[in-house]
């Protein structure tokens, strides 16, 4: 990102190894000389000048690359461009890099890491934010002209540090600034910059943002620093593709940019003062008048504009959010004007009136502490693709089907008193249902089955629910199913094996008593969480095999459903009174690579190492291992 010290570190390097070459250059600042006319063919005129000690006349880009690669091939040459921003930047200085000499050094800046695709650079480095004592240390040699600060600016200092957010630009640029200021001058302008960015640090901020292809990345971007740092990325891309931003190549153009990151467990992340950068930008669309800015976000100008119903179409973001116990009421008819409205975010909050006002063209609704005990009718939905109603206080959601073509995400988590599903034959889109911790949820409609795009279903710590209804076994295109703490269900029918695209079955602290045999032959399954078996499926698979084959259990009785498994198999562990009767079915498991046999005398022993020899090479032929274990019975 801008101010993170690209160019100084260039600089360093250079200052540290350029003695090392006869032939050197160092263009700074490309980005803005080919703003200038000519600008291209300038650098190149500096980039010859430089390295062969003379002027060139060029009079276009192609005749000064000619020159380049014909004047300048072989040698071995030290060069830094700085801050390149775009692909022909490279081109008219560097060509195809084929003709650069052997032991040359080509150092490139730059905020976009996209640019580096197709060329075969030996390493790319992404610059970090600096730690906490490193920004103490460059804040202080600009405020104090040493190492550390001043007793009484201590805590203040580390305040800047905090605000500043590792980024050398804000430290250098403040601590500039501060030189020779009393400690009510600092609180003063850390004050200040809560409200009043710094301006040469969001000038320099900003020219990454200036510089994204098309209003639609922009959008992004703004709708990413308002309303969704900490969501998930998958998630995110869901909505802003519904709102026709086409996020799934937007969103990686702002990675490679550093406008925005990924995180941790694939959430969404942004600097700090980039965020301040992106608000403020909205902020200065309209100063005075926050009800004709695209974005809302602050509680105080956000209240104001409710309760004054200054609300424009210009509108198309709004969150408002308050804690637990603070029920704040206002009238619907303050959206009323707000009819291009697509992103709604609400946090305790109570509306009353006609939700008819509410925007048609909402695509996210998420409203934690809804407060009522269905979702009206009225409630213009249709084209949402998003309904998050976490901890809401729903006993019914709706009281009537609803048609929801565009609904895709479903999450009502937390939900105390909701007592059943709704009916889902009209949300025939639904990709992901969310009803973790509904501790009251005790029925799921069977039209679940209809959910024919269904992915993730989610019903962890529903402690009322039963026994699901047989439909759900229907859903082939579920991946995940989550039932752990559902302490009722004490059953899983043999039709899960209809669910044929299930990779991940996650069923902790359930009281199902016995796995479904068909569980073992869905070949999709890659993760499982069952009766006290938890792991990779071809780990966890052989242990619930074993435990079918007990002693107190005829093995005979799983020989011919044995054959449907053949094709993950891996591994057996097979007591010797059950060997004579599963031998035969040896020959259905092509990938068996071993196999552990207990026996209890050397008579089995000998039997079992004779059966081995003779006749198991034409049942399996690519073991690997055959572990034989003579068990000593005291």
């Amino acid at each position: 990102m801008g101010g993170s010290g690209k160019t100084t570190t260039a600089k360093a390097i250079y200052n540290q190894i350029h003695r090392s070459f006869m032939d050197k250059s160092f263009i700074e600042d490309i980005r803005e000389a080919c703003k200038r006319d000519r600008g291209q063919i300038r650098l190149q005129k500096q980039l010859l000048s430089d390295v062969l000690k003379t002027k060139v006349e060029i009079h276009s880009i192609g005749r000064g690359t000619t020159v380049i690669e014909n004047r300048l091939s072989k040698k071995r040459l030290l060069i830094v461009l700085d801050d390149v921003n775009k692909s022909g930047q490279l081109k008219a200085l560097c060509g195809n890099l084929q003709w650069i000499g052997e032991g040359s050094v080509i150092i490139i800046t730059t905020r976009d890491k996209h640019l580096f695709t197709g060329l075969k650079v030996d390493y790319v480095h992404e610059m970090k934010e600096m730690h906490a004592n490193e920004s103490l240390e460059l804040l202080s040699w600009h405020a104090f002209r040493e190492a550390k600060p001043k007793e009484d600016f201590n805590e203040l200092a580390r305040n800047v540090v905090a605000y500043c957010g590792g980024l050398p630009l804000a430290l250098e640029d403040l601590g500039l600034y501060l030189t020779n200021r009393t400690t009510n001058e600092w609180r003063s302008a850390l004050s200040k910059l809560e409200t009043t960015p710094n301006p040469h640090v969001q000038e320099i901020l900003k020219i990454s943002f200036d510089g994204l292809n098309d209003e639609k990345e922009k959008d992004i971007f703004l709708d990413v620093c308002c309303f969704f740092i900490g969501k998930d990325i998958a998630y995110v891309t869901e909505i802003l593709n519904g709102c026709g931003l086409h996020s799934d190549c937007g969103i990686p153009v702002l990675i490679d940019r550093s406008l925005i990151k990924v995180e941790k467990n694939n959430k969404l992340g942004m600097h700090n003062l980039v965020q301040e950068m992106g608000k403020e930008i909205i902020r200065q669309s309209s100063r005075k008048k926050p009800g004709k800015r695209s974005r809302l976000w602050f509680n105080v100008e956000v209240v104001d504009v409710l309760t004054k119903n200054t609300g424009t179409e210009v509108v198309e973001g709004l969150a408002l959010k308050f804690h637990v116990n603070s029920r704040n009421c206002f009238k619907t008819c303050a959206f009323e004007k707000m009819q291009r409205l697509r992103l709604l975010q609400l946090e305790n909050i109570q509306l009353a009136g006609d939700y008819g006002y509410l925007s048609k063209e909402l695509r996210w609704m998420c409203w934690q502490g809804f407060p009522s005990k269905y979702i009206p009718k009225n409630f213009n939905m249709e084209n949402v693709i998003a309904i998050d109603l976490k901890r809401s206080n729903l006993r019914l959601v709706w009281k009537e089907p609803q048609d929801l073509a565009s609904l895709k995400i479903l999450n009502l988590s937390h939900s105390k008193y909701l007592t059943e599903t709704p009916d889902f034959s009209k949300l025939r889109n639904l990709e992901k249902l969310i009803l973790k911790d509904c501790p009251r949820l005790c029925k799921v409609h069977k039209s679940i089955g209809d959910l024919r795009n269904l992915i993730l279903l989610n019903l962890k710590d529903c402690t009322s629910l039963g026994n699901l209804p047989r439909s759900v076994y229907k859903l082939k295109s579920v991946k995940t199913l989550i039932l752990s703490g559902c302490s009722k269900i004490d059953k899983l029918e043999e039709d899960i094996v209809q669910m044929e695209s299930l990779t991940t079955l996650i069923a902790k602290n359930v009281v199902v008593k016995e796995v479904p045999f068909s569980i073992v032959t869905l070949k999709s399954i890659e993760y499982i969480s069952l009766c006290e078996y938890e792991g990779l499926s071809h780990n966890v698979f052989p242990s619930i095999i074993l435990s079918w084959m007990s002693p107190t259990i005829n093995p005979l009785s799983y020989i011919h459903p044995f054959c449907c498994i053949s094709s993950f198999l891996v591994s057996m562990h097979i007591q010797n009174n059950a060997f004579g009767d599963v031998a035969p079915m040896l020959g259905g498991l092509g990938i068996l690579r071993s196999v552990l046999v207990q026996c209890d005398t050397e008579l089995q022993l000998l039997k079992l190492v004779t059966m081995i020899l003779i006749g198991w090479s034409v049942w399996v032929r690519e073991i690997q291992c055959i572990s034989l274990c003579l068990r000593i019975v005291a």
